[in-house]
């Protein structure tokens, strides 16, 4: 079975040189290695090239890596489109397994795998997001709602049938969720895989959690519940993610309540306990591969998390739940019927 790896790339010419080891390195050899450099300013293209993969080049750029996967899986001749960013590592083992599962299931259409728990970079903040990604995937239900890029693969008919990517994403969002929505709506089979295992080498700080969660992920995915007219109820946001949030809300008006009355704190101390009972085993997990002093941490993490990503959910969808409308429901049809290949506004040259 031939696999295709896409890589789109912007100016991550150090973690790319990485990315293209890894997959050098591997016990199964792709039939080809596609880098999409996204209009990179640094050296992304000669450490592609270096590597021997086969580079395409998008002259506007940067269009975001809806437009990058794309233009690569135009030009791609593998069976399997196996998608891949350029700051994830894969796994020795992860291309054969990711071959072995197509082949063992054939009306497969698409599956994705999960990060592994030893992120490269020490701080706190990244460990948490790296360390909840795992958990998050590991745990999911084996027939998934949704689809993830960082390390994914679709059969190549079914990513064309369905369109590809929706190019109005013009930055890292949330392209490869709503793909995964749009394939699952139309009749395919999305597994999420946690034995296909990858190495994510970003550094979270701060401000990059805020940006990414809040402006590149909740915003956009409480706009697409929105638009689908329902909740899915798969991996962040099963009932217990869903209950958590309140128990989070509760825990701040409660805190917020001791400066009148010494009572709320007994409420506070129980919006606390029902945190860690909806969240025993991600808890636990923490508390195995990085102590009780991270835990501590990353109790209070998850819990800014519950609070800013619920606080969105409830602004944007909480108003046509209860209004019953649902604007945006045709246009999101439309946009997933029209196909993303039709109007190829963002031309892409290979480099030789």
């Amino acid at each position: 079975m031939s696999l295709s790896v896409i890589i789109p790339v912007y100016n991550r010419s150090k973690d790319l040189s990485q990315c293209l080891g890894a997959i050098t390195a591997s016990t199964l050899a792709p039939t080809e290695i596609i880098v999409v450099d996204d209009g990179s300013t640094d050296d992304s293209i000669k450490v592609a090239q270096q590597a021997g993969a086969r580079v395409i080049r998008i002259p506007a750029g940067p269009c975001g890596p809806a437009v990058a996967r794309n233009r690569g899986a135009e030009v791609a001749t593998g069976k399997i489109l196996v998608f891949l960013d350029s700051d994830v590592l894969v796994h020795p083992d992860t291309l054969a397994k990711i071959e072995d599962t197509f082949s063992r299931q054939p009306g497969l259409n698409a599956l994705f795998g999960s990060y592994d728990q030893s992120p490269p970079d020490r701080g706190v903040i990244s460990r948490y997001k790296n360390l909840l990604h795992h958990f998050v995937h590991q745990n999911s239900r084996r027939e998934a709602t949704t689809f993830w890029a960082g390390c994914g693969a679709i059969d190549r008919q079914t990513f064309l049938k369905v369109g590809g990517f929706d190019e109005s994403y013009q930055k890292p969002s949330i392209e490869d969720v709503e793909l995964g929505s749009r394939m699952v709506q139309r009749g395919h089979t999305v597994w999420s895989c946690p034995e296909i295992l990858s190495t994510h080498l970003k550094r979270w700080t701060f401000s990059s959690l805020i940006r990414t969660d809040i402006f590149q992920r909740a915003l956009p995915w409480s706009r697409m519940i929105r638009a689908n007219g329902s909740i899915p109820n798969d991996l962040n946001l099963g009932w217990a993610s869903r209950l958590s949030a309140a128990a989070a809300w509760m825990l701040i008006f409660c805190l917020a309540a001791c400066l009148f009355s010494p009572w709320a704190a007994a409420g506070a101390g129980a919006a606390i306990a029902l945190i860690l009972l909806c969240n025993t085993a991600l808890f636990q997990f923490f508390q195995r591969t990085e102590g009780l002093r991270f835990t501590c941490w990353a109790f209070s993490l998850h819990t800014f998390y519950l609070l800013y990503s619920s606080l969105i959910f409830a602004v944007i969808v909480g108003p046509s739940a209860i209004s019953g409308t649902n604007r945006s429901a045709a246009k999101s049809s439309r946009m997933a019927s029209s196909g993303v290949f039709d109007g190829r506004r963002n031309l892409a040259v290979e480099v030789q």
